[in-house]
């Protein structure tokens, strides 16, 4: 007896098992993506000053430093106009791909680089150099990986498994914190020397496990069925730009959020380091690696409570949540008590800043159309993402000469906030929208027609 065929999948759906292997390999290619960017902050606060400018003028030196991470964020816009544009055209595996590799290879390269000693001013500006490439490979890291997963997932699970995207990132940062403990750990003289060299030069490693996992990815049945019915569009930025430039504004006034993430991550780690707190590296480090922990468990969740009661509201939690909970982060660095800067830490980074963290990819995925997704969200989020990273230059001028006011600091983070509380509350609700109509003139209607029935 003959055993019936299987049923194929429905057009355009991602064949079983799909969905999960893309959320895998967003995971784990953003991980290693960003494990190479979030060293380069770490070193940004700890090392750079002394290693690639002026010992002579600490404070100058400090900013300076800083300012290099700021470019990597300039050049992310440019490098969003092109990613974006082939990976509406070619597709997103292509891009996940290039990226990754662009990423190791420019990584490595910075802990190749000689010091100012050696070669005088010539070091920063090799530095700044690598640091524009790092910026170009993570313009399209995140949105080809947000497109990927959110065209293989199912309709209804689509928050949670684009967040894995955003784990991913977290995850990289925990990696490049817990890699960064021991090597601060070292004596001032071998960590100079040679010590902060190490995490750099492992991101040999990352450009190869990175290839062999992405290379075997399926490109989405969405991409694939636009490929095929000739809806490919040859000028992505052109239908972009008549179709959806609202909502290219909205991501780019949501994406400041990520104004959060670099005053956590860099800023407050300089300011809790300095001579006017005085708390140690090492317990800082900790701090981040703990928040981080926590936000790996906290961003599936808020992503699943956004499958059940929308992007909106959980979205607005961690805008709005992430304005107040830095107030009280600095103010515990201030005191210099380890405690409560673990505590709130935690709580406003792992927890509050987590739920907007975790729902952006398909809350932003969400308002474009296949034909024009990898764009959107690319050049969207890295003209905000641009501001959030020379947010870190800013505090370090408005915190005073003595870096030491953190208060105003936090209020101007509070204020980077506004945008995006302002961009999701004028956004549409999309959780309940096909995939397929997702970025349509229907999709508000088809909105408006699942809420009714749910």
């Amino acid at each position: 007896m003959s055993v019936p065929a299987p049923s194929p999948a429905p057009r355009g759906a991602a064949p079983p098992g799909q969905p999960r292997k893309a959320a895998t390999a967003a995971w784990i290619g953003s991980a290693l993506e960003y494990y190479d960017f979030f060293i380069y902050g770490s070193a940004a606060a700890l090392i750079f000053p002394d290693v690639f400018f002026d010992e002579s003028d600490p404070a100058t030196a400090t900013l300076l430093s800083l300012a290099t991470f700021g470019v990597a964020y300039a050049a992310r816009p440019v490098g969003a106009l092109f990613l974006g544009h082939v990976g509406d055209r070619a597709g997103r595996k292509k891009i996940m791909v290039f990226t990754l590799v662009l990423m190791g290879v420019s990584t490595f390269l910075i802990g190749c680089l000689p010091t100012r000693d050696q070669v005088g001013t010539l070091a920063p500006v090799l530095l700044v150099l690598c640091r524009i490439l790092q910026g170009i490979s993570a313009a399209g890291e995140q949105a080809s990986a947000n497109s990927m997963t959110l065209e293989h997932a199912p309709p209804h699970k689509r928050g949670f498994f684009t967040s894995f995207t955003l784990s991913g990132t977290q995850g990289g940062q925990l990696i490049a914190t817990l890699v960064f403990l021991p090597v601060a750990a070292l004596p001032e003289d071998q960590l100079l020397a040679w010590g902060w060299r190490l995490p750099f030069w492992l991101s040999v490693v990352v450009a190869i496990v990175g290839y062999v996992i992405r290379r075997k990815l399926d490109e989405t049945p969405a991409f694939e069925q636009q490929a095929a019915t000739g809806g490919v569009a040859k000028m992505p930025l052109a239908v972009l730009a008549r179709d959806h430039w609202a909502d290219v504004l909205r991501v780019v006034a949501g994406a400041l959020v990520a104004s959060v993430s670099t005053i956590f991550t860099v800023w407050a780690l300089a300011y809790a380091t300095s001579d006017s707190v005085g708390m140690s590296r090492t317990a800082m480090l900790w701090v981040g690696a703990l928040a981080n922990v926590v936000a790996l468990g906290a961003i599936p969740l808020w992503a699943m409570l956004s499958d059940r009661i929308g992007r909106r509201p959980v979205y607005l939690v961690g805008a709005a949540g992430s304005a107040v909970t830095m107030f009280l982060y600095l103010w515990a660095i201030s005191t210099g008590s380890y405690a409560l800067t673990f505590l709130l830490g935690i709580v406003a980074f792992g927890v509050v800043y987590s739920a907007a963290n975790g729902v952006w990819p398909a809350f932003y995925g969400e308002m474009f159309s296949t034909r024009v997704r990898l764009s959107g969200v690319a050049i969207g989020t890295q003209i905000g993402f641009a501001v959030a990273g020379f947010a870190v230059t800013f505090a370090a001028q408005i915190a005073g000469p003595d870096g030491d006011d953190w208060f105003a600091v936090a209020l101007f983070t509070a204020a980077l906030c506004v945008p995006p509380v302002v961009a999701a509350l004028s956004a549409r609700e999309t959780h309940r929208v096909p995939t397929e109509q997702l970025g349509g003139p229907d999709d508000r209607e088809a909105a408006r027609a699942e809420t009714v029935t749910a």
